[in-house]
């Protein structure tokens, strides 16, 4: 264990992914890690490897995994097995204060009893950074996090969507190279939610340093993410862009898990959709044909009855009974037939994804 003695090395601001040839090097690598609590397997055999500069995100319901991922980066946690690596270097071996990485959490931590310029100035304060100038860096910081003139106000004076930005504040300016946020916005209303998620993509785009974000929310993994591991009983389900997890889910849990979802297996899949192992259709891309329409070759059809409808705004979610399956049917706005009506349905041949991770073509 490296001992107190040693001389931390002054991060710096890393603007764009490291490259080294045509290689993009990593941030941090779990090889083998597990983590067991009592008999419960909480890290189970994980291999990740998360870019230097990207905002990557670990999804998955609550137990899944990914915040006790999360503390065995940030050293609150050690590893049963396996090992850590940050920028290439034994990061489990590590005390928490020389990882060269800052946490934010959900429930801000904020100082009472502090202003919120000596709140985010704290870390420069225990450095022993004179006063003056870790007051200039906070009023700088302050800036970068939409909070400019805050600085005198205590944290009990302003919003919650405002005390998450000094948090962020405070854990920015030691300059980390790697900032781990434990489900910050979970204590925010939706709207403020979006708005912070907004903030917090531009933001780690602005700086450049990988940002790792643990969640239960898939909507915020999936807007804010260049990559996101999906996490089910300690195991990583499926590694991938936002993009490929939506659309091509590995398995049913990811398909589920990730957005609203038909999935069909055994017989129920070969009478609806022809193919016969477990499949998924999105319900946003099964589309209502009128009788009498033509289709494009290759779309499958089938017809059924409108059971069930939910309007959503600008849409609304209808469910059909196909023989004695219901499918979920997104569409714009609330003109679709009345309940009871007889209703054909239809989709391309790429809306139908094999759980196996490829798109049918029959």
């Amino acid at each position: 264990m490296p001992t107190s003695s040693m001389a931390r090395k002054k991060p710096e601001w890393r603007n764009s992914n490291s490259v080294q040839g045509n290689t993009v090097s990593n941030a941090i690598e779990f090889q083998g890690l597990c983590r067991s609590f009592g008999a419960t397997r909480a890290v189970d055999n994980v291999d990740l490897a998360i870019r230097e500069g990207e905002f990557f995100s670990m999804l998955g319901p609550s137990g899944s995994g990914k915040t006790t991922c999360l503390r065995l980066v940030a050293g609150f946690e050690y590893p049963d097995a396996g090992q850590i690596l940050i920028h290439g270097k034994r990061g489990d071996l590590l005390p928490p204060y020389r990882r060269d990485v800052n946490t934010v959490f959900q429930d801000y931590a904020l100082f009472p009893h502090m202003n919120v310029r000596e709140n985010v100035a704290y870390g420069l304060m225990v450095k022993g950074v004179e006063k003056g100038k870790r007051h200039r860096e906070a009023d700088t910081m302050l800036e970068l996090v939409k909070l400019a003139g805050y600085g005198d106000r205590k944290p009990a004076q302003l919003s919650g969507g405002q005390r998450q930005r000094v948090a962020l504040g405070r854990a920015l300016i030691n300059k980390p190279r790697i900032l781990l946020l434990d489900e910050p916005l979970g204590a925010l209303d939706q709207k403020l939610r979006e708005q912070m998620q907004v903030e917090l993509r531009a933001l780690q785009k602005q700086l450049g340093i990988t940002f790792v974000f643990v969640t239960h929310d898939q909507a915020e993994a999936m807007s804010m993410s260049d990559r996101v591991a999906v996490f089910n009983q300690g195991r990583i389900e499926q590694l991938a862009t936002p993009h490929e997890i939506y659309y091509s889910p590995k398995t049913s849990f990811v398909a589920g898990f990730v957005g609203a979802a038909n999935i069909l297996a055994g017989d129920a899949a070969l009478a609806i959709t022809g193919q016969g192992v477990q499949c998924l259709i999105r319900p946003e891309m099964i589309k209502v044909v009128p009788s009498g329409v033509g289709l494009p070759v290759g779309w499958r059809k089938v017809s059924g009855v409108l059971v069930d409808s939910r309007f959503h705004g600008a849409s609304s979610q209808l469910s059909v009974l196909v023989g004695d399956v219901s499918l979920t049917v997104e569409v714009a706005g609330y003109d679709f037939p009345t309940r009871g009506a007889q209703v054909n349905i239809a989709w391309a041949p790429n809306a139908l994804v094999l759980l196996d991770g490829s798109a049918s073509h029959g």
